[in-house]
Formats: C-alpha cells, sequence, structure tokens
C-alpha cells in the first residue's frame, strides 16, 4: 500500500511545480509530463500491493484466459489493455484541440477575425464594454475560451490605448471568454472533454447551460456599468498598418470556411456517430486543400499562409501538458484513488452532486480545471447528460474566472496585458464571484422546473446515483 500513498504525494507535489510554473521559470508541460509517466511507473512496479487484482473484474479475468502463458499478467494487463484504452481516450481529446487551434491560427494568419473587429466604432465605455462581452461570449463557444480571449486581446490594443481600462476590460473579457466556453461543447477544453468522452451531449450542454452562463456574464456587466462612465480616448490610439500580401477575398473565404469547419464538428458527429476529432480532421484536410491550391504558384514564398505553415505555430507544449495531465490523472483512476474519492465526497455531501459541482467549480479557479474535470470523470459512471456532468460544464468553466490563473482564458491575458495577480483579485474576483454565484442559482431553478414537467436531467439513473466507475 506504500506506492498507494507515493502516488498522492507525488501528484501533488507535481500539481504545485505547474501551479508555480512562473515562479519556478520551468515549463509547466515538463512537470506535467515527468508526472504522467512517473504515475504509470510507479503504478507498474507496485500495482498488485495496491488494490486486489479483481477490481478489474472480468476484463481482466478475459485478460488473462487469453494469455494463459504471460509470465506477468497483472503488468502485461495495465500495459496492453488500460493504459492504451485510457491512450486512446487521451488522443481523441489531444487530436480535436490539435485541429481546432490549427484552424483558428490559420484564420488569424489570414486576418480573418478582423472581419468583425473592424465594426466596432463606439467609445462609450459600457457600451464598448458589452458590445466586447457579447462578441467574447459568442466567440468563445465556437472558436474556444483561449483562442477568443487572444484574439480579444489583440482588438483591446487597438481600441483602448489607457493601461488602467484596458486591464478592466480585459478582466471582462476573461469572464465573458470562459462564460461562453461552458455552454458549447466546443467552447473550453473542459467541455470537450465531456462531449468527447460521451459524458454530455450537445443539445443537453447548450439547452441546460446557455442561460446560466449567460447570466454569469450578464450580473457582472449590471453591475459594473453603474461605476464604469466615460469615454475612450481615441486620440491616443495607435494606427497599425499591416500589409499581409492576401487579398480580400482569400480572407473573407478562409474565415468563412474555419468558421463552418469548427461549427460543423456537432452536426458531424450527430449525422456519422464518429467522435469529434474526425469531424474536426475532415474540416482542417478541407482547408488544407484549399490553401495549398490558392498558393501552388508561389509556394515558397506564401508557406505560411498553408496548413503546412500553421502547424508550426500551433501550441504544442500545451498538447503536451494536457497528454501529461491526463495520463497522470488515468493512473489515479486506473489504480483506485478516484473511486475512493468519489465514495467519500459521496459520504460527506451526502450525494448532493450540485454541491459537488459549485465545490469543484470554485477550486477550479485555484487548481487548472482539466485535471479537476478528468478526475471526476475518472470518479463516477453515470450516464450521459446526467445532472453530475451537465452541471460540471458550467461550474469547471464559469469557476475558473474567480482568479486570473484559474483558465486558460486568464492566463493568457494575464501574460499578453501582464495583469497583475491581486489587481485582479481586487477588482474583478468580486464581480466574477457574484456572476458564478448567480449562474448557479439560475442553474438549480431551472432544473427543478424542467425536472418538474418531466423534462429535467436530475431524475436520470437516480437509483444508480451512488455507484462509482467499474475499476
Amino acid at each position: 500500500m506504500a506506492v498507494f500513498y507515493i502516488m498522492i504525494a507525488l501528484f501533488v507535489i507535481g500539481y504545485l511545480c505547474i501551479a508555480l510554473e512562473h515562479p519556478l521559470k520551468v515549463n509547466k508541460a515538463a512537470f506535467a509530463l515527468f508526472l504522467g509517466v512517473t504515475m504509470w511507473v510507479l503504478y507498474i512496479l507496485g500495482g498488485e500491493s495496491i488494490f486486489d487484482v479483481t477490481q478489474f473484474g472480468a476484463g481482466f479475468e478475459a485478460f488473462k484466459a487469453e494469455h494463459p502463458t504471460s509470465a506477468h499478467p497483472f503488468i502485461d494487463f495495465l500495459t496492453t489493455h488500460e493504459l492504451i484504452e485510457h491512450l486512446g481516450d487521451i488522443a481523441e481529446i489531444l487530436f480535436y484541440l490539435m485541429g481546432a487551434m490549427t484552424v483558428v491560427e490559420l484564420i488569424d494568419t489570414y486576418e480573418g477575425f478582423s472581419i468583425i473587429t473592424d465594426h466596432i466604432k463606439t467609445t462609450n465605455k459600457v457600451k464598448l464594454l458589452w458590445t466586447l462581452a457579447f462578441i467574447t461570449f459568442f466567440f468563445s463557444a465556437i472558436l474556444d475560451n483561449l483562442t477568443t480571449a487572444i484574439v480579444m486581446v489583440a482588438l483591446l490594443r487597438k481600441l483602448i490605448p489607457d493601461k488602467h481600462d484596458r486591464w478592466f476590460f480585459g478582466g471582462v473579457v476573461i469572464l465573458a471568454a470562459n462564460a461562453g466556453g461552458a455552454w458549447s461543447p466546443i467552447g473550453d477544453v473542459t467541455t470537450i472533454m465531456l462531449w468527447v468522452a460521451g459524458k454530455v451531449s450537445t443539445g443537453a450542454v447548450m439547452v441546460h447551460a446557455f442561460l446560466p452562463s449567460l447570466i454569469s456574464m450578464i450580473i457582472p456587466l449590471i453591475v459594473i456599468s453603474f461605476f464604469e462612465k466615460g469615454e475612450i480616448d481615441v486620440s491616443k490610439r495607435q494606427v497599425e498598418t499591416k500589409e499581409s500580401g492576401i487579398p480580400a477575398w482569400q480572407r473573407n473565404l478562409i474565415f468563412t470556411m474555419g468558421i463552418l469547419a469548427l461549427v460543423f464538428v456537432p452536426v458531424f458527429k450527430i449525422l456519422t456517430h464518429l467522435k469529434p476529432y474526425m469531424g474536426i480532421m475532415l474540416g482542417l484536410s478541407i482547408l488544407w486543400i484549399v490553401t495549398e491550391i490558392l498558393h501552388k504558384t508561389n509556394q515558397k514564398q506564401m508557406q505560411h499562409f498553408t496548413i503546412s505553415g500553421v502547424l508550426t505555430r500551433i501550441d504544442l507544449p500545451t498538447i503536451l501538458f494536457f497528454l501529461g495531465i491526463l495520463l497522470a490523472v488515468a493512473g489515479l483512476q486506473s489504480a483506485g484513488h478516484l473511486s475512493m474519492l468519489a465514495g467519500g465526497m459521496d459520504t460527506v455531501f451526502h450525494g448532493n452532486y450540485y454541491v459537488i459541482d459549485t465545490i469543484i467549480g470554485a477550486l477550479s479557479s485555484i487548481v487548472d480545471n482539466v485535471p479537476l474535470v478528468a478526475g471526476v470523470m475518472g470518479m463516477y459512471d453515470f450516464p450521459i447528460d446526467h445532472t453530475l456532468w451537465v452541471y460540471l460544464s458550467y461550474c469547471a468553466g464559469t469557476g475558473g474566472s474567480l482568479l486570473i490563473i484559474g483558465s486558460a482564458a486568464g492566463v493568457a491575458v494575464m501574460g499578453m496585458e501582464k495583469i497583475d495577480f491581486m489587481w485582479y483579485l481586487k477588482h474583478i474576483t468580486p464581480y466574477a464571484l457574484l456572476g458564478y454565484l448567480a449562474g448557479a442559482g439560475f442553474y438549480l431553478l431551472e432544473d427543478k422546473i424542467l425536472d418538474s414537467l418531466g423534462l429535467g436531467m436530475s431524475h436520470v439513473m437516480t437509483a444508480a446515483a451512488n455507484i462509482p466507475l467499474p475499476m
């Protein structure tokens, strides 16, 4: 059992190193990869001493029957069954993210987002605040909160020259980006994880999480509108002139095709029943063909405007970070740590999954929401669209706004604008907390009303509410 507790200690230490990425000046992907591999090494070395192998049930017995000559059936089962199965689930998420990041990077390379941003003319702070918030909210649902935050910060730099004003608007962008990502299956890494894993369907997460997510953004905006007055000083704006060499028709074409490729993914999944990464790869392949044809006469000079060139600029360390942290969480799941945690939380909170999800959402502002959601996915085996999963999509998405380090969007804005942690805590966190609780309260009310009409989700599989994930 010593290895069991060593794995817990290692995960905590590794996670602290990830959280302290900036002070340690070591990329979090390095810690995550080390953690992911080391967890499985420990499990392989001491697996049989952690839990009795019968926890794997019929799967392990079937494996032994199929491999009667195996000298180490437990180790062989872990390496050829458990690890490969987890790696397949992880790969689905990573390939989807890689495809989506490439499509968005291609649109940005062609300056496609300027089609929308160039139409913003208002200088009134309140009007601009609401305009940018709603653009961010719906952009995030289509693109993802990280990409949207990056795009919106680039826009803020053009529209708002004053540093303090830009910080405040940047804080609102974080709130709106996380809120927008929470109600879309492709808007946030956590919703992507839940969607790809078959925990939530497109319709359920959009119908049940849309209004709570919208309220979590609107309530702070209403309060802020009473205090944020005046006009943006446009005389200090710097007009940027950038010649990309790309005709307007090509920019419009790639923007339209890229957005359609992203929006088509849920439709593709519904029509074909294939996993989302297949849909995004289909869209990516079509864009690849189109860009190659557009620049076939001068491929060397225009290489960076094709998918081949864009692939060299995607954020690969982020992909490797997700690989490492998801491998680590998979190790905890396979070893039985998460099933024990699920039982403990059920005991403490008496199976109240509203409370559990709300706490997880708040924790996601301190601890990265990716491993938190991955952990919850390993703790329970409820059917698709169970209340736990749908409400979790809201909580894990919007809860990260409570602190600037609590979401990918927040970290991106913090890095680009050098926003101080304590400044955000003082000026934005109170609004974020108000919005988070308001949205959570509305979700509970909405769910009770729909449940009373027989349209809710809380009644789904209630008899199985305390069944942990089979190991």
